[in-house]
């Protein structure tokens, strides 16, 4: 922020969009949080998406090991999703090379990339994206800088999130690195404003723990007078959560960030049909309602989806009949 220019405080009122409504704060990562932010979007007055910056696979991956800067594909991911009419520039940072050496490479990604650059920081060059794109919120990155995310299970270290993503079996810890690391000044601005904060869905470790444990965010979510929401997956995935429950997950969830336990939980209520050996995302309301949680179970399936995913629409009417 240069001196003399608009405070976070400012730049956060200007970007309200209805004060009669709900302030919703979204924090985790990837395809999940691109969901819960199109479901928040429908209630809303203000939707903020906080995102993981640990990302060390495909085109972020790929980037970051020659430019230090945070890793911009879940961040584009966000940004899309707050962005619901269709433009040149969603055109633009939607496309996706096949040839050469930028095969596999997001334009998105290369655009915030070099955006980071000319505006001297990732904050400034997610404000002027979110501007061109013309989004509906806005996406802020958990910590400035890239981040990468460590987890210990007995004496071995797991390194990376890609590598902590493919572990089968219980971690004793997840943490970040540096451990200098800060949040982001405008994400803890956001969470201590919010009006309800949404947890998941999402890769549960790499992407929701992961954000949640840069030194600051789990704090400023214990403080905050928000109504805290976890909205749990719909399946396990091979890796870091198979052979869990909704329950476990949860436990997971407080065990390992320290944050307070969720005052509200969204389910889906319907079986759903899926290989071994994944499993579906359950939870056992007698165990639920020891943590003070109030679980609401309902349709929130996208019909349309050959993978099982949340349906925004669906899932955001039910976000919407909980808010408090």
């Amino acid at each position: 922020m240069t001196l003399g220019g608009p405070s976070t405080q400012e730049l956060l009122q200007e970007l309200e969009l209805d004060p009669d409504r709900p302030r919703i704060v979204a924090i985790g990562g990837g395809h999940g949080l691109s969901k819960v932010l199109r479901a928040a979007l429908g209630y809303a007055g203000r939707v903020d998406a906080v995102v993981s910056v640990a990302d060390d696979g495909g085109s972020s991956g790929r980037l970051i090991e020659h430019i230090d800067i945070p890793p911009p594909g879940d961040l584009r991911k966000c940004l899309m999703a707050l962005t619901p009419d269709s433009s040149v520039w969603t055109q633009l940072f939607e496309f996706r090379f096949e040839e050469a050496d930028v095969a596999g490479h997001s334009l998105g990604n290369l655009i915030l990339a070099a955006l980071t650059e000319v505006e001297g920081g990732i904050e400034p060059a997610l404000e002027r994206a979110e501007e061109l794109l013309q989004a509906s919120g806005s996406v802020i990155p958990a910590c400035n800088q890239r981040l990468r995310l460590v987890a210990h299970v007995d004496d071995e270290r797991l390194e990376g999130q890609s590598m902590i993503q493919r572990y089968r079996g219980r971690l004793d810890t997840v943490e970040v690195e540096p451990a200098s690391a800060a949040a982001a000044p405008s994400a803890i601005a956001a969470i201590e404003r919010a009006d309800q904060i949404l947890l998941g869905p999402g890769s549960l470790i790499t992407s929701t723990v992961a954000a949640m444990r840069v030194p600051g965010i789990t704090e400023a979510i214990n403080r905050s007078k928000a109504q805290l929401v976890y909205v749990a997956n719909l399946i396990t995935q091979d890796g870091e959560t198979l052979g869990m429950d909704g329950n476990d997950h949860l436990d997971a969830l407080l065990r390992l960030t320290g944050v307070r336990p969720p005052s509200a939980i969204v389910a889906h209520a319907q079986p759903i049909d899926i290989a071994e050996p994944l499993t579906q995302v359950t939870f056992d309301p007698e165990i639920t309602a020891t943590y003070g949680a109030d679980l609401t179970t309902a349709d929130v399936v996208d019909d349309e989806e050959d993978w099982p995913s949340h349906d925004s629409g669906k899932l955001g009417h039910v976000l919407e009949s909980i808010t408090r």
